[in-house]
């Protein structure tokens, strides 16, 4: 499932800034916008996971290894089923 997103109150330069850098890698603005919104959202799960594993025995060094492996793991599986979801086809 996809959603309509609307920014309102861009600043022109902004949108003037983004609208080379789409037109630059041959893509939309639309395309372009959505890449980087997917990639701001790939990037907060890394975090999420950081974030996670801190609090497991007040960090990394206090995880086992096979934890840490296992989360990779999931998050890494999670973000392939994203990539080939058919949501995601366009």
């Amino acid at each position: 499932m996809t959603v309509n997103l609307l920014i309102r109150d861009v600043p022109e330069a902004v949108r003037d800034t983004l609208a080379a850098r789409a037109n630059a890698r041959h893509q939309s603005m639309q395309a372009y916008m959505r890449d980087l919104v997917t990639a701001e959202a790939r990037r907060s799960k890394n975090l999420d996971l950081l974030r996670h594993v801190r609090t497991i025995g007040k960090g990394i060094t206090d995880s086992q290894p096979s934890d840490v492996v296992e989360m990779l793991a999931q998050q890494r599986s999670e973000r392939v089923t994203e990539l080939v979801s058919p949501a995601d086809s366009r």
